[in-house]
């Protein structure tokens, strides 16, 4: 994968992340960037984005609570899911917004 194809990637699902939580923060932590209402809070992150060599990563840190109608999420953890991109194409908008919005209400019940 290529640096234009990571940035291509990570911008989209920024866009993604900015339409539904237009008042989001971000914090660049973990060779990534965390994206939280309360950035004053050291575990207040709802996603992070994480570019790495073969794909970039869409990471949800209570990902285990959150509704997967479509299968998209992966993972093993006992808390957080991710989804895995390697073409901006494959990026469904609506699957990625409404995990968006149940990652966001769930960060807001802690």
């Amino acid at each position: 994968m290529t640096g234009i194809e990571q940035d291509a990637i990570t911008e989209r699902l920024d866009r993604i992340i900015r339409q539904v939580v237009p008042e989001v923060s971000t914090v660049p932590k973990y060779g990534g960037t965390l994206y939280t209402l309360r950035p004053d809070l050291k575990e207040g992150q709802f996603c992070g984005i994480f570019p790495y060599k073969a794909h970039v990563q869409l990471a949800f840190s209570l990902g285990t609570s959150l509704h997967d109608p479509q299968g998209v999420l992966k993972g093993t953890g006992k808390l957080r899911r991710h989804v895995n991109f390697t073409d901006p194409h494959a990026i469904d908008a609506g699957a990625i917004a409404a995990l968006i919005t149940g990652a966001v209400r769930l960060s807001q019940q802690g």
